[in-house]
C-alpha cells in the first residue's frame, strides 16, 4: 500500500468499525484502514510516502490511568514502543480542537503501544511508567512518519475495571467510544489545516522574575527544611502549572487563615497579606514564613506613610486582587480603589489637598498613566511614591510585546486566567493591533488561531515557567518547521534574598 498525498491529511485507521466511524466525517482526508496489531502497522506506515502532509491515528483504546471511563478521548503527548522508544506527537492544539467542538472528557499524556492485549498485571504494569492508554499499532503507524506532523487520537473502549470481554459493560463501552470518534473527527481536520511551516518569536524578557522565583524557592526550601505538609495562603503565584507542581511535593494551599491547623508552618503568598491576616496567623501560633514580593511590601509600606501623614490615597487596582486587598488592609479607612479613569468621579474626597494615589504592581503601564494624569487634573496637587510601583518586570514584559506585536500576526500569552500581569500582556499586544491569546500550556492552542499564521510570538507573564515557553514552541514545531528567534528587549539580573529562617 502506498499513500500518495500532498498537504492532504492521512488518517490511520485499525479497525473496520472505527473505519466506519469516520467515513464521511472526514472528507478532506484520507482514510487508510490498516488493520489491528503491530505487524499490519508496520506495513500501512512503510507506505507512507515521505514529505507529504500531516498523519493522525485514530481508534480506540483502554485506559491505565484513573479517571478515564469508555467514551474520554486520549491525545498523545508523545507514543511509547515496546522497547522503551518513543516518538513525539503535536497533540497539544488537537485538545484545543476537540474542546472547541464541546468534547470535554479529553485527556492529554503518553500512549503506550503494546504488542497483544494486555490485562491485570500487565496493564497495571503499564500504568505505573505513566502511560495514561494503551493501543495495539500506534507506535508503528507513526514511526515512519519522518519530520511530518503527527497526532494519535483514541478514543477509550475499556478500562482496567472494564477490561475487554464478552460482557455487556464491553458492549456498552464500545458504543460509547464508537460514538465520541465519529463526533472528534472535525477536530482532527482543524488540527490537520494548522500544519505548515512558521516563525516562532520569542519575546524577552518572560517568564518568573525575581519576586516570583523567590516565592517558589521559599516553598520548596521550607519543604524540604520543615517537611510536608506545609501550608500556603492563596496560591503562592498566580499559575496552575506552579501550584500543581508544588501540591505533588506536599504543599497544601488553603483560602483562608482558618484553614490552618494551629501551629503549622505557613507561608504567606508572593501578593501580600493585610495586617489582619497576620494577627490571624499569631493567633493561631502559625509558624509563618513570609514570600510577599519586596516590590509588594515597598506598596505597603507607602499606605501606611501616607495614611500616617493624614493623606486619602487613591489605590488603583483590580478589585477582588489578593494584592489590592492586603494594601487596602494596611489602611482600610484612609483607601478607595478605583479600576480605571472613568470612576475617580466617583470618589469621595473631603480635603483634595492631601490626596496620594498608589498602584497595584502587575497593571498596563499605559493604562495607569492615563489614570493618574486625570487624576492629576481633578486634584492638582496629588502626590504619589517615590518611584512607580508597577514592578519592573511588569514593565519589561510589556515593552517587549509592543516591540514584537506589529511583526506578528498571532501573539501566545503563556499565563493563568487569575495572573492579573498576564492578562495585561494581552491587552497590551491588542492596543498594538496584534491579535493574542492567552493560555495556560500548549493543549489550549486553537488550531483555528494558527490557520494562515506565518508569525507568532510566545511570551509568558512573570508567573509562568520557562518550561511552559518550551512546551509551547514544541506544540508549534510539531505542526511543521519552525525558525525560532529570540528577541530580548533588555535584560534582567534582578534577584531577591530569601527569609532569614530559609538562607
Amino acid at each position: 500500500m502506498t499513500v500518495t498525498s500532498e498537504d492532504r491529511l492521512t488518517v490511520l485507521v485499525p479497525l473496520a468499525i472505527e473505519h466506519a466511524a469516520l467515513r464521511g466525517r472526514l472528507p478532506e482526508a484520507t482514510l487508510v484502514r490498516v488493520g489491528m496489531g503491530p505487524d499490519k502497522a508496520r506495513s500501512a506506515s512503510a507506505g507512507l510516502e515521505p514529505g507529504a502532509g500531516p498523519v493522525a491515528v485514530a481508534g480506540f483504546c483502554g485506559a491505565l490511568a484513573p479517571g478515564i471511563e469508555p467514551g474520554d478521548v486520549v491525545v498523545a503527548s508523545e507514543v511509547r514502543g515496546p522497547d522503551g522508544s518513543v516518538v513525539p506527537c503535536a497533540g497539544g492544539p488537537l485538545v484545543a480542537a476537540l474542546r472547541r467542538i464541546g468534547i470535554d472528557r479529553v485527556h492529554f499524556g503518553p500512549v503506550a503501544s503494546a504488542e497483544r492485549i494486555v490485562r491485570g498485571e500487565e496493564r497495571t504494569a503499564l500504568a505505573e511508567t505513566g502511560a495514561i492508554a494503551v493501543d495495539m499499532e500506534s507506535f508503528w503507524a507513526v514511526q515512519a512518519a519522518g519530520d511530518r506532523p503527527v497526532a494519535v487520537l483514541r478514543v477509550v473502549s475499556d478500562s482496567p475495571e472494564r477490561e475487554l470481554g464478552a460482557n455487556v459493560s464491553t458492549v456498552t463501552g464500545g458504543v460509547a467510544a464508537y460514538r465520541t470518534l465519529r463526533r472528534a473527527a472535525p477536530a482532527l481536520a482543524g488540527w490537520a489545516r494548522a500544519a505548515g511551516p512558521r516563525t516562532v518569536l520569542l519575546a524577552g524578557p518572560r517568564s518568573f522574575c525575581a519576586g516570583v522565583d523567590r516565592a517558589i524557592e521559599i516553598v520548596e526550601r521550607a519543604l524540604d527544611r520543615y517537611g510536608p505538609p506545609v501550608y500556603v495562603r492563596k496560591q503562592i503565584v498566580h499559575n496552575v502549572h506552579v501550584v500543581q507542581d508544588l501540591e505533588r511535593r506536599g504543599a497544601v494551599f488553603v483560602d483562608a487563615v482558618e484553614d490552618i491547623p494551629e501551629g503549622a508552618v505557613t507561608v504567606f503568598s508572593a501578593h501580600g497579606v493585610s495586617p489582619q491576616v497576620r494577627a490571624e496567623a499569631g493567633s493561631r501560633a502559625l509558624k509563618v514564613i513570609d514570600a510577599t514580593c519586596p516590590l509588594v511590601t515597598k506598596v505597603h509600606t507607602e499606605a501606611r506613610r501616607f495614611a500616617a501623614g493624614g493623606y486619602r490615597i487613591v489605590l488603583v487596582g483590580h478589585e477582588g486582587h489578593e494584592e489590592v486587598e492586603g494594601t487596602t488592609g494596611e489602611a482600610p479607612e484612609a483607601i478607595q480603589l478605583i479600576g480605571s479613569a472613568e470612576e475617580i468621579d466617583r470618589l469621595d474626597v473631603a480635603d483634595g489637598e492631601r490626596v496620594a494615589y498608589l498602584t497595584q504592581t502587575t497593571l498596563a503601564v499605559d493604562e495607569v498613566e492615563d489614570v493618574i494624569t486625570r487624576l492629576r487634573e481633578r486634584f492638582p496637587k496629588l502626590t504619589g511614591p517615590g518611584s512607580d510601583d508597577i514592578c519592573y518586570a511588569t514593565t519589561n514584559r510589556q515593552d517587549a510585546v509592543k516591540a514584537l506585536a506589529r511583526e506578528s500576526d498571532l501573539m501566545l500569552v503563556i499565563g493563568s486566567e487569575n495572573s492579573s500581569n498576564s492578562q495585561r500582556l494581552v491587552e497590551v499586544a491588542e492596543r498594538e493591533d496584534c491579535r493574542a491569546k492567552l493560555i495556560d500550556d500548549e493543549t489550549q492552542i486553537d488550531p483555528a488561531w494558527l490557520e494562515g499564521v506565518a508569525t507568532v510570538t510566545v511570551t509568558a507573564g512573570a508567573s509562568a515557567p520557562e518550561s511552559l515557553v518550551e512546551r509551547v514552541v514544541g506544540a508549534l514545531g510539531g505542526l511543521g518547521p519552525v525558525r525560532v528567534e529570540n528577541r530580548t528587549v533588555v535584560a534582567e539580573s534582578l534577584r531577591f534574598t530569601l527569609p532569614l529562617e530559609l538562607r
